[in-house]
């Protein structure tokens, strides 16, 4: 990622906002499946904007707001990739086992684990989160993972990714020839 949670060109004509939760097993499989393609065709390109948004449910509970607050400290000092990586791909581990600052520690240097916890006590980070959640809940997000596609004014939420991203793909390249 480019700054704090955000990709590509912020004047693309295409802006894609992912609302996620780091415990969530679609929200694993979409960010190790569709996003790596989606970025490369899309965002890299400059046909989309993409942001990362937290949306941590209520289902499972504190470890994924605990998560979420992880990540967005680990923006602020231009580590998100990093940390979404770690948190999505050792899912299963700290899921069961608490153990979320390990997992985010061990990609990060001591001092931005210095940082990433300094920040993480921080009261505008949790605040953060919630920021994300109500802007979420606005549209509405329902469910995770939801990209949020904002074209000319209108906005679409997007749930179904059992294709691959397919209909998502097709759906963007028709937007992109108007």
């Amino acid at each position: 990622m480019g700054q704090g949670k955000a990709l590509g060109n912020p004047a693309a004509p295409i802006l894609v906002e992912m609302y996620s939760d780091f415990q969530c097993p679609h929200c694993k499989h979409l960010h190790e499946t569709f996003l790596p393609g989606f970025i490369k065709d899309y965002v890299d390109t400059g046909k989309a904007y993409f942001v990362c948004r937290e949306f941590p449910l209520q289902g499972f509970g504190a470890k994924s707001r605990e998560a979420a607050a992880y990540a967005t400290a680990a923006a602020r000092i231009g580590k998100f990739q990093q940390v979404a990586n770690a948190l999505f791909q050792n899912q299963a581990s700290w899921a069961l086992s608490g153990k979320i600052w390990e997992t985010v520690a061990a990609v990060l240097t001591p001092a931005e684990q210095a940082k990433v916890q300094a920040l993480f006590k921080d009261p505008a980070i949790p605040a953060e989160v919630q920021h994300d959640v109500d802007a979420g809940l606005k549209i509405p997000v329902t469910s995770t993972p939801t990209l949020v596609l904002t074209h000319r004014l209108q906005q679409r939420p997007w749930t179904y990714f059992d294709d691959g991203g397919n209909l998502f793909r097709g759906y963007l390249d028709e937007l992109l020839k108007k």
